[in-house]
């Protein structure tokens, strides 16, 4: 069973994945994550849309427990987990179902951000990783939650 085209983009062509991602996701699995991103935000640029995605992929590729995404990598995420038989198919590539866990426990003040160690993972991994997607997270206000 073949999977539907994507919806065309909006504004912009379809940003091609890293060379680091290159077999994780075929550019329409891509392109339909993307959709979902730009769908849930609406003005935002295709272009931002699909840096999450491909920041997102990367965070699913080296996720473990204790590891956590930007807010704006979360929406990718999000996304991800939204097409479930993609995101099943990507995790068992990987060697394992990487679960979400909302809420993550507060951490000691000692403990260094959750940020910093999903990066240096990330780049543990082969990937370099977008600096603008993974700033530190801050409040949801509390009309957005």
């Amino acid at each position: 069973m073949s999977t539907p085209p994507p919806p065309p983009c909006r504004t912009k062509p379809h940003t091609p994945p890293t060379p680091a991602l290159h077999g994780l996701l075929a550019d329409a699995q891509l392109d339909a994550v993307r959709a979902t991103v730009l769908d849930d935000n609406p003005g935002m640029e295709p272009e931002l849309a699909a840096r999450i995605v491909t920041e997102a992929v990367k965070f699913v590729a080296t996720a473990a427990q204790d590891m956590t995404p930007s807010r704006l990598v979360d929406k990718g995420w999000h996304a991800l987990i939204l097409h479930t038989a993609l995101y099943s198919r990507l995790c068992a590539h990987l060697g394992g179902f990487v679960n979400h866990y909302p809420n993550p426990q507060s951490l000691p003040s000692d403990t260094p951000s959750p940020i910093v160690s999903t990066i240096k993972a990330i780049e543990r991994a082969g990937f370099s990783f977008d600096r603008y997607l993974w700033h530190e997270p801050t409040p949801v206000p509390a009309g957005d939650r």
